[in-house]
């Protein structure tokens, strides 16, 4: 599911053998709504200032274009580009990385009283919101999204840093046939609440020492998933967690690593009146089926927002080992 807000101001487990797979034995399912940075050490541009960004636009920068270098300085980070800059006499190489393949232009920086500026809105990393799936009380360890974070090509984010935030709900898109609707956050401190380690095709993992409270319950194998009733918990209002029925209306081989291991139907009344169904945002939300943890709300079908795909906390597990 997708990222829905922009940056603000940011695994080891009680363990036992099934299937020759280490797992814990309990977890807490959370379903609380966080926000996520993930920071990847690449600087993409994203836009330009009308009055400041003239000249690099003119000599061919695109949005979308990963700063690599100006003049001799490398640059991982905004405040890269801020220093080399201000180290610059005139004009500057700036050389980029567009589509894989390396471009340099000269530019000749815009004066201001606060020193020279390309005049360029710049990214670094992705943020966002999403719901956490499991908490660990012993290890303080967590899985949220039950899929990765990619980045603008579409390819998963080589994450070098990354922090959670508390959060809550302010608004909600519903959503209808063609159109996914969105959940709309808001961080409720510039603190973070813990950090993240880990982004992966299987859910993006981190530790939370205050982390979440609430029963720990079983973690099921990929055996026990049955078609049938089954139950989520997710935040769609504020940060009160509920939980919601669902059932699920088939179930995909194990082999799957794309986060579409069952699909599932929203059938609570209370939900579909909130959001129309599974709506962007919730990617995270626990599965409880009998009583056990089974998986992970991932994705939305497009065109029914009632109906979508989980991911199982056994393959969540595999990646967060």
């Amino acid at each position: 599911m997708k990222i829905l807000f922009r940056r603000i101001a940011g695994a080891a487990l009680i363990i036992y053998m099934l299937a020759g797979t280490a797992f814990a034995k309990e977890l807490i399912p959370v379903g609380q709504i966080v926000g996520l940075e993930l920071q990847d050490r690449q600087v993409v541009v994203v836009g330009f200032d009308e009055k400041q960004g003239g000249a690099a636009k003119a000599a061919g920068l695109l949005s979308g274009d990963v700063i690599k270098k100006i003049d001799d300085t490398a640059i991982t980070c905004a405040e890269d580009v801020r220093e080399a800059l201000r180290s610059s006499s005139g004009t500057v190489a700036v050389e980029i990385s567009r589509e894989g393949k390396t471009k340099q232009f000269q530019i000749q920086p815009y004066i201001t009283e606060d020193g020279p500026r390309l005049g360029v809105y710049l990214r670094q990393g992705i943020t966002g919101i999403g719901t956490v799936t499991w908490y660990d009380p012993e290890t303080h360890q967590f899985g949220t999204l039950g899929h990765g974070v990619n980045d603008s090509s579409g390819k998963l984010l080589p994450m070098a840093q990354g922090w959670v935030y508390r959060a809550k709900v302010m608004t909600v898109k519903k959503g209808k046939a063609g159109e996914p609707g969105q959940l709309y956050g808001s961080i409720v401190s510039p603190e973070p609440a813990g950090t993240l380690s880990a982004n992966t095709q299987q859910g993006v993992f981190g530790t939370c020492r205050d982390g979440w409270e609430g029963q720990a319950i079983e973690v099921a194998s990929m055996s026990e998933v049955k078609t049938g009733d089954a139950v989520i918990r997710s935040t769609v209002s504020g940060d009160a967690v509920r939980e919601y029925s669902v059932k699920i209306l088939k179930i995909y081989p194990k082999g799957k690593g794309n986060g579409r291991n069952m699909l599932i139907k929203v059938t609570d009344p209370v939900l579909l009146e909130a959001t129309g169904g599974i709506v962007q945002g919730m990617s995270g939300s626990p599965i409880i089926q009998n009583g056990k943890l089974i998986g992970a709300v991932t994705h939305v079908l497009v065109n029914d927002p009632t109906t979508g795909y989980g991911i199982f906390i056994e393959n969540m597990l595999d990646a967060a080992a």
